[in-house]
């Protein structure tokens, strides 16, 4: 099938995937430090609360060698290069429905953005479970089907949807900050400039401003998602994990991991969404 024959939304979802499959390959290294320093339990790592972004990633080196780094690698390319297709395919058909005739204004663009990931992280959560778990050190999984059996064997089909609830306050509030902050950011850039050649350089500035703002707020979301995915027998409710990391790291332990999240959640949106408005551009849509 010729890609001028394709339909809209099939177009959306084959650039969302290719801007994630780059994004993902860049930055992996970024997300497994920050779920190893989440996991960090204080009572059996003496001074772990000390232990920072470099430390962790030298420690990951010298323990499972440069390629330990990307650890996790499949389960997150079988998580995001699917995932990110169903959000921007999602946000496209959302858009062209109920936006389509109207400028995206700052409510729309948070209700745009945050239904789009929503969808997509319903729908992606087991392979995102296991992708946590993978980075996380605690499991020997040799692929992941064979985690996703494994799992849904030992523990039950509600395993895999194990952090839905945390998974939805971290995605859903960080894609509805992140597109109101990018498309309002973008509609302040003036014409010369988005209509130049440094056009993708302005978007992708956008975007590295949109990505910190919504990595901050959303960080201990976060943080509880990934203790309950990775422990879920101890958690039997989210608010369980809440009190949790509060007892034991105190209210600074919401923000574990912040400096590498932050890197690579804005650093990827800023490269996905470049890729994709750049990608729909040469397919002859309007982002």
């Amino acid at each position: 099938m010729e890609l001028s024959m394709t339909h809209p939304v099939v177009k959306a979802f084959m650039c969302g995937s290719l801007s994630g499959t780059c994004s993902t390959l860049l930055f992996q290294p970024l997300d497994l430090v920050k779920t190893r320093l989440q996991t960090l339990h204080a009572g059996a790592h003496p001074g772990s609360a000390r232990v920072g972004m470099v430390t962790m990633i030298l420690s990951v080196v010298r323990t499972e060698k440069l390629l330990g780094l990307w650890k996790g690698i499949s389960p997150s390319f079988a998580r995001t290069i699917p995932g990110v297709g169903i959000y921007f395919s999602t946000y496209y058909s959302l858009k062209q429905h109920f936006f389509q005739e109207r400028t995206l204004g700052a409510m729309d663009a948070v209700l745009l953005g945050a239904g789009a990931r929503t969808v997509a992280g319903v729908f992606m959560l087991p392979v995102t479970v296991i992708k946590t778990r993978f980075e996380s050190g605690k499991y020997n999984y040799g692929s992941v089907t064979g985690a996703l059996r494994s799992v849904y064997q030992t523990e039950g089909p509600m395993a895999l949807f194990s952090g839905l609830t945390a998974t939805l306050m971290r995605d859903a509030p960080f894609s509805g900050i992140y597109v109101m902050f990018y498309s309002q950011s973008k509609a302040a850039l003036p014409k010369e400039i988005s209509m130049s050649t440094y056009a993708p350089l302005a978007n992708f500035s956008c975007g590295l401003v949109s990505g910190v703002l919504a990595s901050i707020i959303t960080q201990p979301a976060d943080v509880v998602k990934t203790h309950v995915q990775v422990n879920p027998q101890l958690y039997k409710r989210t608010t369980d994990a809440v009190r949790f990391i509060y007892m034991e790291h105190g209210f600074q332990g919401f923000f574990r991991g912040a400096v590498p999240r932050s890197l690579r959640r804005t650093m990827m949106a800023a490269m996905a969404w470049t890729v994709y408005e750049q990608m729909m551009a040469r397919v002859g849509l309007r982002s």
